[in-house]
């Protein structure tokens, strides 16, 4: 079903083209609001992110999980992601965790 999985991956990655700059929102925030339903919605996000193709203006940086940590990576530590979201004035507590009360987005 290709095509089902195609059809997913733009409905995500249109939600998360409408998170602005300096805010954040949470995988499974993403699959609610992009009709990615049941359990495995925010897993099936994260699939969809991974899916862009290198160099995609779709912001990526912008998804993070439920309790407000960079998930897993290819660069350790997801340096890349903390870097844009920094340059963003996303701010890290010292356990490098976002607060959401503060960042996240609210459509």
């Amino acid at each position: 079903m290709p095509a089902v999985s195609a059809n997913r991956n733009q409905r995500v990655w249109q939600v998360v083209n409408a998170i602005p700059a300096g805010r954040v929102a949470t995988y499974g925030q993403i699959a609610q609001l992009a009709g990615v339903p049941g359990p495995t919605g925010p897993r099936q996000v994260g699939y969809a992110l991974a899916a862009l193709a290198a160099g995609a203006s779709v912001p990526w940086q912008r998804v993070i999980n439920a309790a407000g940590f960079i998930s897993a990576r290819h660069s350790p530590g997801g340096s890349q992601q903390r870097d844009l979201l920094a340059a963003e004035g996303v701010a890290f507590d010292l356990a490098g965790r976002v607060k959401l009360d503060l960042y996240r987005w609210q459509p």
